[in-house]
């Protein structure tokens, strides 16, 4: 297997909220919603950088998708991670994602490996961290 990640799909409750959330609040790209002319199909997908896409997809469906029960997992199994390039850049995410709906589980603040990091959740408990690290520098 190559160390290559193509696609995150996050399990969602409604889909036309976390719609409003990534594209309307976090002003992520996307076609919208697709695949309603199939029984379980609809999705959204988003570009991110490298390639990368997300997308968000009713938990029922990924489920049923995947052959498993529906099962609504803890909020802290999983976090996805957006490194920025300044702790301004922490500051202004945050606020950004908090003025979309965003719970904001820890403020930014300064962390013990030297960065500076806060986490939220998304409507549906997925969990977000966005940092700055200072080792870690993100290409312009």
């Amino acid at each position: 297997m190559r160390p290559h990640i193509s696609l995150i799909t996050l399990g969602v409750d409604d889909l036309e909220r976390s719609l409003r959330f990534y594209r309307n609040g976090l002003g992520l790209n996307t076609a919208g919603i697709i695949g309603t002319s199939f029984e379980h199909g609809a999705v959204a997908f988003f570009d991110l950088a490298g390639g990368l896409k997300l997308a968000i997809f009713p938990r029922r469906n990924l489920a049923q998708d995947a052959g498993l029960p529906i099962d609504a997992a803890g909020p802290a199994a999983v976090s996805l991670g957006h490194n920025v390039s300044s702790r301004l850049e922490v500051d202004e995410v945050m606020d950004q994602a908090q003025h979309a709906g965003a719970t904001i589980v820890k403020p930014a603040q300064d962390t013990f490996w030297g960065g500076y990091a806060g986490y939220f959740q998304d409507p549906d408990q997925h969990l977000w961290e966005i940092a700055w690290n200072p080792e870690w520098p993100i290409p312009p």
